[in-house]
């Protein structure tokens, strides 16, 4: 078959739009569908007899539907079907008297549909790779299910604009590439260089204009195509195959309703292949036909004629009303599920979107965040600033006071003010725990380790004192020993003269709290237990447990041959002589976390925040200081003849200072980057451990 026979599509299409504007019809470009009216379009083969040759008759009535006649020397076969916008008939047949006279280039195009003839095409389909007679295949638009390439037969000849630089095809998925043209994306993928200009390129986007070009070619149905004899791997026009022409894009539109499309029969897949508008003929005569009911479990099969009188006597009959109320039950539910499903997904979309949010937000609150710790690094500077200014004029005081005192004049006393006289650095975690012993610091961190600082020369660290498998979390010096608890539960004996460790002990099953000497005695606390120990000699030895403890002992310290325990919301006073309980303090501020005794006043820092003090003599409840924000971990005493002070230690980063002949803090000291968690009293010099790392030392 010529290639000019094959493009003639184009002046039919013209001619019938012609004579459906003058029937005011209105005929869109991509459908063949006529409304209200009927129209006859009969194609006779060129050179060939009328009255042996068959006469393929469409007549296009309402709504979109159609019915076709076949006409051959055998007899006439008529179907009728719904049309899609795809099918687009009215391109494959010519409205002219002339065409059908001889004149027309479809003239050659309905032939003999025959059964036999009519497959063909597809017994021909494995022989090759599917090419087009008229210009070339695969189409670059057209995307099909089928994994398998699909023969195309253009109408028209393709332009050159629409071929693929590098596989010479018609464009396939075209973008466009970083050099300028235009490509196939997978001929872009076998190539690294540009073909035209040999320039190196890269994707850039898909080329969404040539891809509505290639789409709006018209090709020949694939049921209409065969493999060309004279032009091996090509495809011609089959004239028993399906006569109509679509567009490449609605292809696939079409070819899933197309009545010379091949398929088995409904009721047995062993029922010779056939196209689809001789189905109806064959279910006539098929003796494979099921029964209506076969969806709920009838298993008839035969014949149309046996199966009208199997109907009558079918037993699912009589509950068939029943099992259609329970199908549209389960469609219901079906359609309910898939609501569910869409209003599900729509909340995962919402929740991804919150998410999306929740982290801008945390971004947001970041960016804050730095903000204002920039802004406190510079409160910080101003008020260490301001401390300085403070310790100016504390000495021109204190120079005032000197000048009043030598001229007999009067005296004046100024409040003591303390600063940070140094920083002892070493640890590589915070520092729990502190021990003074004569010149020497003892700090114990979350690093494992022991450091001995020298406080009277060079305040360096003198020896790292290790072997505990835990944090450090107690310390207490005892004649020329040194006694350290752990959260390995063990407590360890090391000599001060010469920092070895001596001796080692499993003491409790839970983490070694706190640690206190008196009478010879070292009292260990950790959870609900209080265990004495005998140090009179070098080796250390179990005495006693002391019962009646509701929960975690953090705090332990002597005074008076009375020992002092801190646990849950309560302050036992024990005796040391005896081991018996002599008193018991309620608090009110949760676990007790440290503990302080003066001559004349009981103190306890607790888990809310508060200091409570208590009268030493009576037992009675005194005050009750506040101004800390977190946890109070530690307490010390400063006593001097003319004044007591205690110093506690706060979760909030200070040191606060009290003054306890009137209950009122006297300063607040912040030098610490982290929680305050230890103190330790010498000389007139506080020192204090925090979770920076470092120990702090305050005069």
């Amino acid at each position: 078959m010529s290639r000019s026979r094959l493009s003639t599509a184009g002046s039919s299409s013209s001619a019938l739009s012609e004579r459906a504007d003058q029937n005011h019809i209105n005929l869109p470009r991509s459908s063949a569908s006529v409304a209200k009216s009927r129209r006859s379009f009969s194609v006779s083969s060129a050179g060939g007899s009328r009255s042996s040759t068959p006469r393929l008759e469409t007549t296009f009535g309402p709504l979109h539907s159609t019915v076709t006649t076949i006409t051959t020397a055998e007899g006439e076969v008529e179907y009728e079907h719904d049309r899609t916008a795809s099918m687009s008939s009215y391109r494959s047949f010519s409205d002219s008297r002339e065409d059908l006279c001889g004149g027309s280039r479809h003239g050659s195009l309905p032939r003999s549909l025959a059964h036999s003839d009519s497959l063909d095409f597809f017994k021909s389909r494995s022989r090759g790779s599917y090419s087009s007679s008229s210009t070339l295949s695969q189409p670059s638009s057209y995307h099909s299910n089928s994994s398998e390439p699909q023969a195309l037969v253009f109408v028209e000849n393709v332009s050159a604009q629409l071929l693929c630089k590098i596989c010479h095809k018609v464009y396939k998925d075209p973008i466009i590439m970083s050099c300028g043209h235009s490509f196939c994306r997978r001929c872009s993928k076998s190539v690294d260089a540009c073909p035209v200009d040999n320039k190196k390129m890269k994707l850039v986007l898909p080329n969404l204009t040539v891809s509505d070009q290639v789409g709006a070619l018209f090709i020949h149905c694939r049921y209409g195509c065969r493999l060309s004899a004279s032009h091996p791997g090509e495809y011609e026009v089959n004239p028993s195959g399906c006569p109509f022409t679509v567009k490449l894009s609605e292809r696939k539109t079409h070819e899933e309703s197309c009545q010379y499309a091949p398929i088995s029969c409904p009721n047995n897949p062993n029922c010779p292949i056939m196209l689809r508008l001789h189905l109806e003929e064959h279910l006539k005569l098929c003796k494979n036909i099921k029964c209506p009911n076969n969806k709920y479990g009838c298993s008839f099969v035969g014949d149309q004629e046996s199966q009208v009188q199997h109907s009558a006597n079918c037993k699912y009959e009589f509950v068939k009303g029943f099992l259609q109320v329970t199908d549209e039950k389960i469609i219901k539910l079906h359609s309910a599920i898939k609501q569910r499903d869409e209003e599900n997904n729509f909340l995962r979309s919402m929740l991804s979107k919150t998410a999306e949010r929740v982290d801008d937000l945390e971004k947001s609150f970041e960016i804050k965040l730095d903000v204002l710790s920039n802004n406190q690094t510079k409160l910080v500077e101003e008020l260490r600033e301001f401390r300085q200014d403070t310790v100016m004029i504390n000495n021109q005081l204190q120079d005032l006071n000197t000048r009043l005192h030598m001229g007999n004049i009067g005296s004046f006393d100024p409040q003591q003010i303390f600063k940070c006289k140094g920083t002892f650095v070493g640890h590589t975690g915070p520092v729990w725990c502190l021990c003074v012993h004569g010149d020497y610091l003892f700090s114990g961190s979350s690093d494992k380790q022991i450091k001995v600082w020298d406080t009277a020369t060079n305040y360096k660290c003198q020896k790292t004192l290790e072997g505990h498998e835990g944090i450090v979390l107690a310390l207490t010096a005892y004649g020329d020993k040194l006694f350290s608890g752990a959260a390995d539960c063990t407590i360890k004996v090391w000599s001060i003269d010469t920092l070895e460790e001596l001796a080692s002990i499993s003491a409790h099953e839970n983490p070694v709290c706190t640690l206190v000497c008196a009478n010879n005695m070292l009292f260990s606390g950790s959870l609900k237990s209080i265990k004495v120990w005998n140090v009179e000699r070098a080796n250390i030895r179990f005495h006693q447990e002391l019962q009646g403890l509701n929960h975690w002992v953090r705090a332990l310290v002597s005074h008076n041959n009375f020992l002092y325990s801190g646990s849950y919301q309560t302050i036992k006073i024990w005796d040391v002589l005896t081991l018996e309980c002599k008193h018991v303090l309620q608090t009110s501020g949760g676990s007790v976390y440290s503990i302080a005794v003066t001559n004349h006043h009981i103190v306890c820092g607790t888990y809310e925040n508060c200091i409570h003090v208590w009268d030493i003599r009576n037992h009675e409840p005194v005050a009750q200081l506040t101004g800390h924000v977190g946890i109070v971990y530690a307490l010390a005493v400063l006593s001097t003849p003319e004044q007591t002070k205690v110093f506690s230690a706060s979760y909030d980063r200070s040191l606060r200072v009290w003054s306890m002949e009137n209950m009122i803090c006297t300063q607040t000291l912040i030098r610490h980057q982290g929680s305050v968690v230890a103190l330790a009293v010498s000389r007139g010099r506080v020192f204090s451990g925090g979770v920076d790392f470092t120990v702090k030392v305050w005069q």
